[in-house]
């Protein structure tokens, strides 16, 4: 390149520098994991993000939040990060979900109407060790387990399924060739031959196999039932003639001042403008007929989120997009600010570099209140969740599989995959310690839980159960 030298690691020094992180943080050292002395009080650090959400939305944030030992971990991303910050770290950087429970894995719908599953959640989104989401996707297996009513040996097994699937898939992204990583997805039929799979290693127990099967089968119909036009049927009523939105307090309600014309209209122009031409042109088809807040997820409760209803040829061509506030990374406090200076566009590009396929209408834009922060994709788009709580100990393990495999995927496409697999190696020490470690942190979880329900009977957190 005119004299322009560059030094493109050979695969021997990638693997070569996966080695040399063993002595960062070794492969064992992962198991070890106890308080530090100076760990923040773990209501103090949660409650002051409550600061700058909406007050009457916080009560239930921690009402979701109360419901289980699971529950609260899956709203306390901000206190593993900090728990984590002083673990030995491998150095070997991927693109992070930073809130990698099991439950923000799931189904949506590819630009080209394929039923995918990936990584589903992106607000903590940041680049950092990869270890970090693994040790997070492993405890929430633990956490699920028990609060399944399953054994210990389950729980644990659960977390070492996740890691050990990590690391074999891990293993043959490395092998791969970068565009093959790339264009690398997971399907339907993929989801479907992991549940094949994990039956016929469980023939002794064929019914509960048949049942998992069927189960699978039937979370893919549904998702592939979640459009737009299922939500109008759900969220809107006509009103002379046109859709409009049903409030539906405190969790989907209409605000003063929210449908102001001029400033819906100038902030709908800011968020096109961060499209690609021809998903712009899409959207100018379409007019905004109405607008709601609308509450979402457990930690996320509190946070300003939207939903805006536009329409198309008519009112039976609905389009429903959620705006959902984008505030800085829980990692940021100990793995530096973003290189992004707006915390909406962080998200976008988080989600665009670990998906295998993202909405096309992502994007972002700052509103109301002046200076914050929003991201914009659709609300509903082919998207379906799996029903842990209803799960059996074989198919928790099944997802905990897939979920491993769907991590994988999306460090290998955004991270150093080579020196990753290197790192990991082909034994199973590195998936005995995440798996340990994922025990006494659940342990941990439980214990920071418990300080909550005893702080909510002494009233010193506001709590809206059921809601």
């Amino acid at each position: 390149m005119n004299g322009v030298e560059r030094h493109n690691p050979t695969v021997a020094e990638r693997q070569s520098l996966g080695r040399e992180a063993r002595k960062m943080a070794s492969r064992t050292s992962h198991r070890e994991w106890s308080p530090a002395g100076d760990r923040p009080d773990p209501i103090t650090l949660l409650r002051a993000q409550d600061d700058e959400r909406q007050a009457d939305l916080v009560p239930i944030r921690w009402g979701r939040m109360s419901a289980s030992p699971f529950a609260f971990y899956r709203g306390s991303a901000a206190l593993m990060a900090a728990d984590l910050a002083p673990q030995p770290r491998t150095g070997l950087t991927v693109q992070l979900c930073g809130d990698a429970h099991l439950s923000n894995f799931g189904l949506f719908g590819s630009p080209e109407r394929e039923l995918l599953f990936d990584v589903n959640d992106f607000d903590e989104t940041l680049p950092g060790p990869f270890e970090w989401d693994l040790k997070r996707l492993a405890a929430s297996f633990v956490l699920a387990s028990r609060d399944n009513g399953f054994g210990e040996d389950v729980a644990r097994e659960c977390a070492l399924a996740a890691v050990r699937s990590y690391r074999e898939h891990m293993t043959t992204y490395a092998e791969m060739r970068d565009l093959d990583v790339w264009y690398s997805h997971i399907v339907a039929e993929d989801f479907l031959e992991t549940v094949r799979a994990a039956r016929s290693a469980k023939e002794a127990k064929r019914k509960a196999a048949q049942s998992q099967m069927k189960a699978a089968e039937r979370t893919l119909a549904k998702a592939r039932t979640h459009d737009s036009l299922q939500a109008a049927g759900k969220l809107t009523e006509a009103v002379d003639g046109r859709r409009r939105i049903v409030d539906q307090p405190p969790l989907v309600m209409h605000l003063e001042g929210l449908d102001e014309p001029d400033s819906v209209h100038a902030l709908f122009a800011q968020y096109k403008a961060t499209l690609e031409d021809d998903r712009r042109t899409l959207l100018d088809r379409f007019e905004i007929a109405d607008i709601a807040r609308k509450a979402v997820g457990v930690g996320s409760v509190g946070t300003r989120c939207f939903i805006i209803l536009l329409l198309g040829r008519d009112s039976d061509d609905p389009l429903f997009l959620q705006v959902k506030e984008a505030v800085s990374s829980v990692l940021e406090p100990y793995l530096g600010r973003s290189r992004f200076t707006h915390a909406g566009h962080r998200v976008v590009a988080g989600q665009r570099l670990m998906q295998a396929a993202s909405d096309i209408f992502l994007g972002w834009m700052t509103g109301k209140p002046e200076g914050r922060h929003f991201y914009w994709r659709q609300l509903h788009d082919m998207k379906g969740s799996i029903e842990t709580e209803l799960l059996k100990a074989p198919g928790l393990e099944t997802l905990a599989t897939l979920c491993g495999w769907t991590l994988a995927r999306a460090h290998a496409r955004s991270g150093q995959r080579i020196a990753i697999a290197s790192y990991l190696g082909v034994s199973s020490r590195f998936d005995q310690a995440i798996a340990d470690f994922a025990v006494i942190y659940a342990d941990q979880a439980e214990k920071d839980y418990a300080l909550v329900l005893k702080a909510i009977k002494a009233g010193r957190i506001p709590v809206e159960a059921g809601v």
